[in-house]
């Protein structure tokens, strides 16, 4: 991990700082469900709702990534966690995901979680998916056309999982 990067729990005033970051990366609606227009109201009561736990990655006193845990179904589902992640495209090859990624791993199975599951990897988002097998995770399943490529149209997404 980069001895540089600070990881910690998001707090309110952190909003301006994640907003600009989901901004810029649902804007191109090519690793996101969320649609590329999506105002900052919906996306920062998604991001930052009180039933999951928001992180953000910092350089410098900088935000440059933000990652969020959560149950991935409720009640007998729920020892499964789901997260995302989210990085500044201007600190991209810094480490950052991998950083965020281990993390978040600890920090799941400190809360209590016994695998991590991610119900949509995006098929052409080849470097999450090389970041997550690096990090142990498995497809364990296709979905065919289940992401609207903002370029490629209708291409499959992932599941990936793995235990903590």
């Amino acid at each position: 991990m980069n001895p540089k990067i600070h990881i910690r729990q998001a707090s309110s005033g952190d909003a301006d700082q994640l907003w600009d970051i989901i901004r810029q990366v649902i804007a191109g609606g090519d690793t996101y469900v969320f649609a590329p227009d999506s105002n900052r109201e919906k996306m920062l009561a998604y991001w930052m709702d009180p039933a999951v736990h928001t992180y953000v990655a910092l350089i410098d006193q900088s935000i440059i990534g933000t990652f969020i845990i959560k149950d991935n179904f409720p009640d007998l589902g729920s020892h499964i966690a789901n997260a995302s992640f989210m990085t500044a495209p201007t600190a991209a090859g810094q480490g950052v995901g991998t950083a965020m990624g281990e993390y978040s791993l600890e920090e799941a199975k400190q809360l209590g979680y016994l695998a991590m599951q991610f119900n949509i990897v995006v098929s052409t988002n080849e470097r999450a998916i090389r970041l997550w097998k690096k990090l142990g995770f498995e497809i364990k399943g296709e979905i065919p056309g289940a992401f609207q490529h903002a370029e490629l149209g209708m291409v499959n997404s992932y599941v990936m999982w793995r235990a903590l």
